[in-house]
């Protein structure tokens, strides 16, 4: 018996509940909502799948402004639905979210009062048409890039959900850069918008994959439990050389003196993002965070009556179905 096994047998004698835990982590299987798991476990996918639930809501807000200003009936109706779809992606989230005990209520409180973050992507403003396919492009394809290992996160309700998320996600991407060729194939004031919008988005969408693996404090055990299946690095570096390509095809170019390809990696070496500026965004002194955070918080606080009229609807309706009962 080597030392790993006798480790394993003493675990599954002090801890039969962990020794279950970590034999379904070790084989690649899932853990459920009813399963037993530690409370570290349990913390770090209420912090993960509530970011990512909000950064879904918030996200409606930067393309949310250009609905009433697209320009013609078909692109707002592009942009209507891929608006609805992110909503959507949200409500999945926080039901995968409310299986680990938490409500929707107090994740929604969180996020007005800042203890939860988002995406930093949606603190940066919007402030062409060309945004709208840049978004699509560059930070739907970051997210797509972030999310399809996602899939095989080791939390069901969170894997499951995500299948779904990254097929509207993927063809989000694809609405995006069909907008950007469009806009390519017009005028010069209109190419020049798409390669300005590019410029102020390229950073950011590299920022969204998080800080560097060395000073990443989370990456490693969500990694060693099966949440999260590639580091930060490995996915920023897939999301580049997707990328590069892509503009060539599209004929923009990224503002990076030190892009380029290298033969020996096999990759595209890239510059790094400003991090200074990354953790002044995360810490709430991004272009956007107050104006985000008070959208949300005036659009919960305008719901409210709603959700007092569907509660107290529900009760009534529990009520007559009780004394249906009784009688």
């Amino acid at each position: 018996m080597t030392a790993t096994d006798t480790a394993a047998t003493d675990t599954a004698a002090t801890d039969p509940l962990q020794a279950g835990f970590d034999t379904t982590i070790g084989h690649g299987d899932r853990i459920e909502p009813r399963d037993w798991m530690p409370d570290g476990y349990r913390r770090t996918l209420v912090r993960q799948i509530a970011q990512h639930a909000h950064s879904e809501i918030i996200g409606m807000q930067p393309e949310g402004a250009w609905i009433g200003r697209a320009p013609s009936l078909r692109r707002k109706a592009i942009l209507l639905a891929k608006v609805q779809d992110e909503a959507g992606h949200g409500l999945y989230l926080y039901s995968a979210c409310e299986t680990l005990g938490v409500s929707r209520g107090e994740l929604t409180e969180k996020l007005i009062s800042g203890a939860q973050k988002y995406s930093s992507i949606f603190n940066y403003p919007t402030l062409s048409y060309a945004d709208v396919g840049t978004i699509g492009w560059l930070v739907d394809g970051a997210a797509i890039c972030n999310q399809v290992p996602l899939c095989r996160t080791s939390f069901g309700p969170y894997g499951r959900a995500m299948i779904r998320i990254c097929k509207e996600e993927s063809f989000h991407q694809r609405q995006g850069y069909e907008l950007l060729m469009t806009m390519m194939q017009g005028t010069d004031e209109q190419r020049a918008m798409v390669q300005e919008s590019v410029n102020r988005f390229w950073w950011p969408a590299l920022m969204m994959f998080g800080p560097p693996d060395d000073e990443s404090p989370n990456s490693a055990q969500s990694m060693a439990w099966g949440i999260k299946r590639n580091s930060n690095d490995d996915l920023r570096q897939r999301f580049v050389d997707m990328s590069v390509p892509q503009a060539a095809a599209l004929g923009v170019t990224f503002p990076d003196p030190e892009l380029r390809w290298n033969d020996e990696r096999g990759h595209h070496d890239f510059g790094q993002p400003d991090w200074d500026e990354f953790m002044q965004v995360v810490k709430g002194n991004g272009p956007c965070n107050t104006q985000r955070i008070a959208h949300r918080r005036k659009a919960h606080e305008d719901g409210a009556w709603v959700r007092e009229a569907a509660t107290a609807y529900a009760a009534k309706q529990a009520s007559v179905a009780t004394a249906g009962g009784a009688a």
